[in-house]
Formats: structure tokens, sequence, C-alpha cells
């Protein structure tokens, strides 16, 4: 069995690590959404909506735009332009919310 954590101690550990995951893909533009989408099931959008989900369970006066910008480390559009490659791609599958 793991050691137990504080409450106040797992919640700073696990938003940490997202924060150091924002951080890794916005490090790495060349990993596209649709290979991280295939590949894990999940990209930076799915990220932005989950975290403008929480956002506005929570009360957080939050748009989609900056929802994205927070993950992205810029306007979306921006990103999209600097570092898409090739033309928009579905995503094959839908992550669950």
């Amino acid at each position: 069995m793991t050691t137990p954590i504080p409450e106040q101690i797992e919640t700073e550990i696990q938003a940490a690590a997202f924060r150091r995951l924002v951080e890794h893909l916005q490090q790495h533009p060349e990993v596209q959404n649709i290979d991280l989408m295939n590949l894990a099931g999940f990209c930076r959008n799915c990220l932005s909506k989950w975290y403008l989900a929480e956002a506005t369970e929570r009360g957080v006066d939050l748009t989609d735009p900056q929802a994205r910008e927070r993950i992205y480390g810029m306007p979306y559009e921006d990103w999209k332009a600097r570092h898409q490659k090739g033309p928009k791609q579905e995503h094959k599958g839908s992550p669950s919310q």
C-alpha cells in the first residue's frame, strides 16, 4: 500500500504535475495535436476544455480562448499559424469529459 499523502499536499503535487505537462507541451510544439490524440487519446485542446470546465465549476469566468491561451502559452490562432503542420484533421476519438 502506498504512503498516505495529506489532501492539500496531494492537490499541490497534482497541480505541479499538470503545470509540468503544460510546460512540456509548450516547449514541444513540433508534437502535433492530432498525433497526441491518436497516440494518447487527448491533446492540447482537450486540456484546455478540461481546464475551462474545472474553472467554470468553481465559478471562474473564463472563455474558451482564454483557457486555450493558458495551455498553448499564446493565443490559439498564433500557435496554429506558427506550429500546426498540414491541413486540420479531425480527432478520431473523444476524450472523456
